[in-house]
């Protein structure tokens, strides 16, 4: 290791990670489109994102079955991302679900994600949650977020439309505007 070289501690890597988005709500860049009246932009969203309780009805459904409904939810908003929904697990069918084994992920901000499937369609992560969220988003402990791609979600009965990633899993209504996060090349943003 050179002598000026930092080592690569947890805190050290979570520190880069939050230091390194050029993007952070104070300035849409030059392509972000316009919002129109009625309307916010994903390039409005703050980085470091902060979340928000909602009261519109959330609904999560699978082949006509309802997974969740709530009226309680947590929004978290982002700079260039479509809003995540977070619902608290008492909405949640969660007999409908199975942990993944071994399946996480770590979030700079939120923390150390698990996952989800449905117990009928166990090859494929349907949600996530944070057990133990950093401090700053302790809201989310005892919530679940779901990919709106593989599933039916619906914010007021307006089904969303799921964010183009396999990872990334923002819920797309018609009064935001973009572009949006998650085409490759665009993960930086």
């Amino acid at each position: 290791m050179e002598p000026n070289e930092k080592r690569k501690t947890p805190r050290n890597w979570l520190q880069q990670a939050r230091e390194s988005w050029k993007n952070r709500g104070n300035k849409r860049p030059p392509f972000a489109i316009e919002p129109k009246e009625g309307q916010r932009s994903v390039w409005d969203f703050p980085r470091p994102p902060i979340t928000e309780k909602i009261s519109k009805q959330i609904l999560v459904n699978y082949q006509g079955k309802t997974i969740a409904d709530s009226r309680d939810s947590l929004v978290v908003l982002e700079t260039a991302s479509p809003p995540t929904y977070y619902i608290p697990k008492c909405d949640i069918d969660m007999s409908a679900l199975v942990k993944i084994p071994g399946k996480s992920s770590i979030c700079e901000w939120k923390g150390n994600a698990i996952y989800f499937a449905l117990k009928s369609m166990i090859n494929r992560p349907v949600a996530w949650s944070y057990p133990i969220p950093f401090l700053e988003f302790s809201a989310l402990k005892d919530h679940v977020a779901f990919y709106p791609q593989h599933l039916n979600c619906y914010i007021d009965r307006e089904e969303v439309e799921a964010q183009a990633s396999e990872f990334y899993a923002g819920w797309i209504t018609s009064d935001l505007v973009g572009p949006f996060k998650g085409k490759p090349g665009t993960e930086h943003w």
